[in-house]
């Protein structure tokens, strides 16, 4: 019998689901669905990498439940977050004829969550899917809330969609498949929660982090931990019209980073979550809003987990200031021109910062590249 440690629900009434957390859960998928969603077939939206490390696990699991499916493999990283890729994945969702009634899987981080969510979105005008994220940062945060999207070579995450998944399956056993620099940016996710809104949470980070990278009870109460904070406030506000908008503390500065290296691997997306919470602390600071002493302590946590905070720590050569000011003014939380940032009070006192002056932002980033 499948175990599952812990059930988080999404109560948005007709669309209301699960997020499932527990080992092995890949193993007893095919089960699930049977029991959740019976009469349908599946196409599975995967990359190179997890299809050699996962995909073999739950092949096997439909095929015992006498579930009928189709693979689509893609090349693994932020780049198939793209046009291109997206017409790949409908083409072969159509070609494999499944029909609207058929539900997407989506076997992997957040590149192929957001993706195949994406393309269940718009293929045949909608088409159900499952998350089941393979990655920490895709279990606690990318896997839930609905937000599935591509990249525009003007920025990250500006064509998509908000589509709620059906069911999330967080299999913990895939995480010990990561190698330590992928599961630390992942972490800067788990992180972000506390630095939200819970000082508490943040806390107790602090004193399980090496629990919580060896793989102990910790991990699993991680992950339940963020995905019941992200429940709450998809819960409130789905579409991001207000305090959802605090998820994404970090991501301005982050995001503009991940453009200016070009989406590789010079720069995981948890890491660029990492540098701009850093630096969301210090501009803080430096605006006389939080103590400089919470920057501090942030970036000495994120250090312990073994992520980069400053921009010196990003490897090559940054673009200009006036280029990573560009990206900024593309963030999707700009309105009317005007910038906004999430700024804090200190730990666990994030707020949306509206009109942020960006001259201000400008010397600010001038002085962090010094």
């Amino acid at each position: 019998m499948t175990q599952i440690d812990h059930r988080v629900p999404v109560a948005l009434g007709e669309r209301a689901y699960d997020i499932l957390i527990g080992p092995r859960l890949l193993d007893g998928a095919g089960a699930i669905l049977a029991q959740r969603f019976p009469g349908r077939r599946y196409g599975i939206v995967t990359d190179e990498t997890v299809a050699a490390a996962q995909l073999p696990r739950l092949v096997a699991s439909l095929d015992a439940a006498g579930l009928g499916h189709d693979a689509i493999v893609l090349p693994a990283g932020e780049a198939s977050k793209s046009y291109a890729r997206l017409e790949q994945v409908i083409e072969g969702l159509l070609a494999a004829r499944l029909e609207r009634g058929d539900m997407v899987i989506a076997l992997g981080g957040g590149v192929i969550g957001d993706l195949a969510g994406f393309a269940a979105a718009v293929t045949r005008r909608g088409m159900d899917f499952v998350q089941m994220p393979t990655t920490l940062l895709a279990q606690v945060d990318s896997s839930v809330g609905g937000k599935t999207g591509i990249n525009s070579p003007h920025g990250k995450n500006l064509v998509g969609a908000f589509h709620q998944p059906r069911l999330v399956l967080a299999d913990l056993s895939a995480l010990d498949t990561l190698d330590r620099r992928q599961f630390a940016a992942g972490y800067a996710e788990v992180a972000k929660y506390g630095l939200i809104d819970d000082a508490e949470f943040f806390d107790w980070l602090d004193a399980h982090l090496e629990e919580i990278f060896a793989g102990g009870p910790a991990r699993g109460e991680a992950v339940a931990r963020c995905c019941a904070h992200k429940a709450r406030v998809v819960i409130e506000d789905e579409k991001e019209t207000g305090v959802r908008a605090l998820l994404n503390l970090g991501h301005t500065f982050g995001h503009a980073l991940e453009k200016d290296t070009g989406y590789s691997d010079r720069l995981l997306h948890g890491e660029g979550v990492a540098i701009g919470m850093v630096l969301a602390h210090r501009f803080s600071a430096r605006l006389g809003l939080a103590p400089g002493q919470d920057a501090g302590r942030v970036a000495a946590h994120l250090r312990r987990a073994g992520l980069p905070t400053t921009l010196a720590d990003i490897p090559g050569r940054l673009g200009s200031t006036e280029a990573l000011m560009a990206a900024i003014a593309q963030d999707k939380k700009v309105q009317r021109g005007a910038l906004t940032f999430i700024l804090t009070r200190g730990i666990g006192q994030a707020f949306i910062a509206r009109d942020i002056d960006p001259q201000a932002v400008a010397g600010f980033l001038e002085e962090e590249r010094r």
